[in-house]
């Protein structure tokens, strides 16, 4: 393994950190058990506790495999926006022994019919904005099932944030006997099964964006997932408990999915979801959730630091800044540290890899670089013909 990044390293921070050998879903278990009271997620104002969450993903997860016939290693598709609904889905599909199976909720019809046939998945739980999309594809295949959720069920003060409508909507029954309410699945109280699946088991399977054809499934073991869910939170210095994180990036997205729910779950933090993005929404969330770590993109920044009303929010309680996507222009990262007096610090990942290869360190933040290999990380650039590696590879710090 190469080290010749290591005079960079974060400071005490170990260079190889082992990775927890237990599944994904016993992190929301682990912290319910420590902190059930704490805030595993805000969502608009609404605080859903550890403790409530983990009730209501293992009576999904008893609901997924008492009535949908969801057995270990089954696909499940999860077909939501950022919402409670996509955090207890995802951990529900877990804890059933299934496989997540996470689609952009911009996925028209003909598009769906892909990621179900190629992932054999039986069973969808979708956002009610697009059940007309989902609804016709159950029986044509391998869809039996679709658990439809209306996100309005988890707005206390929905007058409180500017919302887009479909987050306002309120639940609409569906009148088709293959799709069953978001709440009256809750509803059964189905307790599930023992949790059989260990760190081999496959966990979630993101696909790709499909550039060279069409897209293919990334197939992770909650070892996988495990190995970059901690990097994020941990790399920076974050503590347990008292991290706030505005997840603001789709979480069907891995960048959004590690970054923003299931490192801030691992490491006991609170997640305060966006269903869509919109400058002064967020600018209110991190004044009143007091957000401390945000994970954006470049696009998304530009926009933030243009609103005109940008001065009217308290921002003070940021102490992380970061993101990657796209090279961080050098006048815009000067600006972001004017407004934040914090460093933008880049990383780079893959759907492959589930997320970060890569980090700056934060303490030497480099712009316009992805940054150096995060723990257990091996980097290096091949010659396909002659095998060779090319030892010119240039660490983060130096100028030439």
């Amino acid at each position: 393994m190469f080290t010749r990044h290591y005079p960079h390293w974060p400071p005490g921070m170990p260079h190889v950190m082992e990775v927890p050998n237990t599944s994904v879903y016993t992190n929301l278990a682990s912290g319910a058990a420590k902190h059930p009271d704490a805030a595993a997620i805000y969502y608009y104002g609404t605080r859903i506790s550890y403790a409530g969450m983990k009730s209501e993903a293992d009576a999904l997860a008893g609901y997924l495999q008492q009535r949908c016939g969801v057995r270990k290693g089954d696909r499940v598709l999860l077909y939501l926006q950022n919402s409670p609904q996509f955090i207890i889905g995802y951990y529900a599909i877990l804890r059933a022994d299934a496989v997540v199976v996470p689609v952009n909720p911009m996925n028209l019809t003909e598009e769906l019919c892909h990621y179900i046939e190629d992932a054999d998945a039986a069973v969808a739980i979708a956002g009610q904005e697009h059940l007309e999309r989902i609804a016709p594809l159950v029986g044509k295949g391998t869809l039996t099932k679709i658990i439809v959720a209306a996100y309005s069920e988890y707005l206390e003060t929905p007058d409180a944030f500017p919302l887009p409508d479909f987050v306002r909507a309120p639940r609409e029954a569906s009148g088709n006997k293959n799709v069953v309410l978001w709440a009256d699945a809750l509803a059964a109280a189905c307790v599930p099964g023992e949790h059989r699946a260990g760190p081999d088991d496959l966990a979630v399977m993101p696909y790709t964006s499909g550039t060279t054809g069409k897209p293919k499934g990334c197939m992770h073991t909650h070892h996988n997932v495990q190995s970059t869910a901690f990097v994020y939170l941990l790399w920076r210095g974050a503590s347990d408990g008292g991290t706030v994180t505005l997840s603001a990036l789709p979480m069907f997205h891995v960048t959004g999915m590690q970054a923003g729910m299931n490192g801030p779950l691992y490491k006991g933090a609170t997640i305060v979801v966006m269903s869509r993005w919109d400058r002064d929404c967020a600018g209110l969330l991190i004044e009143r959730a007091r957000v401390t770590n945000w994970s954006a993109i470049t696009t998304m920044l530009v926009d933030f630091l243009s609103n005109p009303k940008l001065e009217q929010y308290d921002l003070s309680s940021l102490q992380v800044l970061g993101g990657g996507g796209a090279a961080m222009p050098e006048a815009l990262a000067r600006k972001l540290e004017q407004v934040f007096g914090l460093p933008y610090v880049e990383g780079y990942g893959l759907s492959e890899t589930m997320a970060p290869t890569h980090i700056n360190p934060p303490q030497r933040s480099k712009r316009q670089c992805a940054g150096i290999p995060i723990f257990n990380t091996d980097a290096r650039v091949i010659d396909l013909e002659s095998r060779g590696v090319d030892h010119a590879l240039q660490p983060v710090g130096d100028e030439k």
